[in-house]
């Protein structure tokens, strides 16, 4: 069982929560990090995380499903309870409504996608993540996102989107404009599970979509 410690020192990366912010406009194109750990070595390390209390309440880690080399990244929050049990994220309700989401870009699960959670532990009864847990796991994102080299990347919800981006702004004022990860562009929109309970703002979640439809098509390859 890896320790919180342990954690950092497999992957190489110091205990961090959140990383700079830039907008598109502002980060010039950067050379994707090289990954410090491979993907079976990622899968074990995140299987025996003890890096924080989750870990005594979790069924197993969900590192992720999806094309390893795709061109999409989706970021959630964390698994939930079917998550949990199946080890593999957005697989309940909010799951199908995500696969319709991808299926109305022309996008599919597997297929030059891949889908991942800042958090790979379930918090206890689908509570918020907090700071220090998403501390724990954010090195096993930052290492996924170096192995994938993804094109762009969808950051789905609060946490998502904050985590990344290093801010404290509001889904509302972070939607609709490109933002831009180490030189990836970032679209952020509402998580599936959100818009189940608040249908009107589907059609805001359908506009970011498109804006990441679009900017996808004008993103050059590395």
């Amino acid at each position: 069982m890896l320790s919180r410690a342990e954690v950092f020192e497999e992957l190489g990366i110091g205990p961090v929560w959140r990383l700079r912010d830039a907008s598109a406009a502002d980060a010039p194109p950067t050379a994707h990090p090289a990954p410090v750990i491979d993907w079976d070595a990622l899968a074990d390390a995140v299987a025996r995380c003890t890096a924080c209390k989750l870990h005594l309440t979790r069924t197993q880690g969900v590192l992720g499903v999806g094309d390893r080399n795709a061109d999409w990244l989706i970021v959630g929050e964390a698994p939930g309870a079917d998550e949990d049990a199946q080890g593999e994220p957005f697989v309940g309700q909010a799951g199908k409504l995500l696969d319709a989401m991808l299926a109305a870009i022309g996008l599919a699960r597997g297929a030059n996608v891949y889908i991942a959670n800042v958090l790979k532990s379930r918090p206890p009864g689908n509570r918020q993540p907090e700071a220090d847990e998403i501390a724990a796991c954010l090195p096993y994102l930052l290492n996924q996102i170096a192995l994938i080299r993804p094109k762009i990347i969808l950051a789905l919800g609060r946490v998502a989107a904050q985590t990344l981006l290093e801010t404290d702004e509001t889904i509302a004022r972070l939607r609709g404009r490109v933002h831009a990860f180490r030189g990836i562009p970032l679209i952020v929109t509402y998580h599936p599970a959100y818009l189940l309970r608040n249908l009107p703002d589907k059609a805001r979640a359908w506009e970011d979509l498109c804006l990441a439809r679009r900017t996808m098509t004008m993103t050059p390859d590395p």
